[in-house]
């Protein structure tokens, strides 16, 4: 049976983003893990709108807070202690990770 472990990577600070994408890039060539990707989406560009005031009735606002969020698709098939090690590190505060793990089995198993 084969494991694949996706992982997002998300953050506002694109160098960073980058920065650890291609460490687990390098770190997967010299170790001989399958990785695909990144795959890269289409940045999400978020407005936040911001109250003056905390009273429901008071209509007044700042100018809304706008930012953007790049995101990053990886994915380790096999390769089970490596992809263990990528998900389990420790990553800066500006990046959110998301790991998801998938069990493949082969053609015709009924198990």
């Amino acid at each position: 049976m084969t494991f694949v472990t996706r992982l997002t990577l998300q953050s506002g600070d694109r160098a960073a983003l980058e920065g650890i994408v291609d460490d687990i890039k390098s770190t997967a060539e010299r170790k001989g893990a399958a990785l695909k990707g990144p795959h890269s989406n289409p940045p999400e560009k978020i407005s936040v709108p911001q109250r003056c005031r905390l009273h429901a009735d008071d209509d007044r606002r700042f100018s809304s807070w706008d930012y953007t969020v790049f995101t990053r698709e990886l994915e380790i098939h096999g390769h089970d202690q490596f992809a263990r090690e990528v998900a389990a590190r420790e990553f800066p505060d500006s990046i959110h990770v998301e790991a998801e793990v998938e069990q493949l089995r082969g053609t015709g198993r009924t198990n």
